[in-house]
């Protein structure tokens, strides 16, 4: 019974793994993302995008010209008026805005450009706020902009402030649904000795909270095209040394003699299965990973 239960799991995981929705490219995973939060407003409307260096990134890039590649959301107004600003340095609008004043947030979170200056428009008034140039510090950059003093000064000043606290919460969280994960596996296997769960639930407490501390900190430092190839890596490295350790030590937490197939069966299905269930959970419920 085992068995078939076990090639379920592997089937389903190479589905989720091969399904059209993920594609083996440069843009798995989680993206960059610019989170900027404004304070000292209130009772104004306006909204908010940031000027690229370039003309494009990702799927954002400047209106060419054709009225079918405009992007104005139902608010032609508001485009339009960011369409015309001519930045003094040359920088781009790439058809992506905020209605900041919703909540006082703008949150580029797929692919924002990696130089930028921030830009806000009252439409009230019918003006323009521009910041310096700023460039992503992490691979989730995150600002505050103190708009108290905007009359008096129309230059906007980002300040950075890195969410550590929300990396620390998220970073658990995905700890915590690794091991639960993994331990459910274990119970498929068979292993249902208490000596062998507690066994099971330290080693995957420090191969996993090594992986994912390892993976946050190329996460900050070096962006996403490092953050996947050291996810697979370490997913890798993980699966080798989960199996070895298995081997030479599970069996003697068993009471009943253990296969060394069952074993290797296992530690393979369950990093497959926590694999796929994290890559399907970045998608469905990407806060944990990323804002």
């Amino acid at each position: 019974m085992y068995r078939k239960r076990v090639l379920v799991l592997i089937l389903a995981c190479i589905a989720v793994l091969l399904s059209p929705t993920v594609t083996v490219s440069a843009d798995i995973g989680p993206k960059p993302s610019v989170q900027i939060t404004f304070t000292g407003i209130e009772g104004k409307d306006y909204y908010g995008t940031l000027l690229s260096e370039y003309s494009s990134t990702g799927p954002s890039s400047v209106w060419d010209g054709n009225d079918q590649n405009a992007r104005y959301q139902g608010e032609y107004e508001i485009w339009k008026a960011f369409v015309e600003y001519e930045d003094a340095d040359g920088f781009y609008f790439l058809q992506e805005w905020w209605h900041c004043s919703e909540n006082n947030r703008l949150d580029w979170v797929y692919r924002p450009p990696s130089t930028y200056k921030i830009l806000l428009y009252f439409p009230e008034s019918n003006r323009f706020y521009v910041s310096p140039v700023y460039t992503q510090y992490a691979f989730d950059s995150y600002y505050t902009v103190d708009l108290s003093g905007l009359e008096g000064n129309p230059v906007l000043t980002a300040k950075k402030c890195y969410d550590y606290t929300w990396e620390i919460i998220s970073l658990a969280v995905r700890i915590l649904l690794t091991i639960l994960l993994e331990l459910a596996v274990a119970l498929l296997f068979g292993y249902r000795e208490k000596r062998q769960l507690i066994f099971l639930a330290v080693v995957n407490v420090i191969t996993q909270v090594t992986l994912n501390v390892w993976l946050n900190v190329v996460n900050y430092t070096s962006g996403s095209l490092w953050f996947v190839l050291a996810y697979f890596a370490g997913e890798f490295l993980v699966l080798l040394i989960e199996s070895n350790t298995y081997c030479f030590l599970l069996r003697r937490f068993s009471e009943k003699p253990q296969r060394i197939w069952k074993i290797l069966l296992y530690a393979l299905t369950a990093n497959a299965v926590s694999f796929a269930a994290g890559w399907w959970l970045a998608q469905s419920i990407p806060g944990i990973f990323w804002r």
